[in-house]
């Protein structure tokens, strides 16, 4: 695997100010472990983190471990108080990363 493939989002474009909304991530990974049994290894490659940021600040952070699925799917609420980009950002082991930016209209 060369890059990270871009994160999908599902995210509104507009919200109510203070009010939460639902956020839908899928991260494409095959998080590899690297431990195999009776099977030629491989090599581990794994996520290591997710974040959620707006204007510089981080709003919901993510650590990740050997229990991870492949594919990772994360469902969770932020609230804003004013219209914001959000950038999302997953990064492995390797250090590579895959980021996606979405608007959020408060309205």
């Amino acid at each position: 695997m060369s890059g990270l493939a871009t994160p999908r989002l599902r995210v509104p474009r507009i919200a109510r100010a203070g009010e939460a909304f639902e956020v839908r991530l899928l991260m494409e990974h095959r998080m590899e472990s690297g431990i195999r049994i009776g099977a030629p290894s491989v090599p581990r490659d794994m996520l290591a983190s997710m974040t959620v940021a707006a204007g510089g600040e981080t709003l919901f952070e993510a650590r990740f471990g050997n229990g991870t699925a492949a594919n990772p799917f994360h469902v969770f609420w932020l609230r804003l108080d004013r219209t914001a980009d959000l950038v999302f950002t997953y990064a492995d082991e390797q250090g590579r990363t895959a980021s996606a930016t979405h608007r959020v209209t408060v309205a």
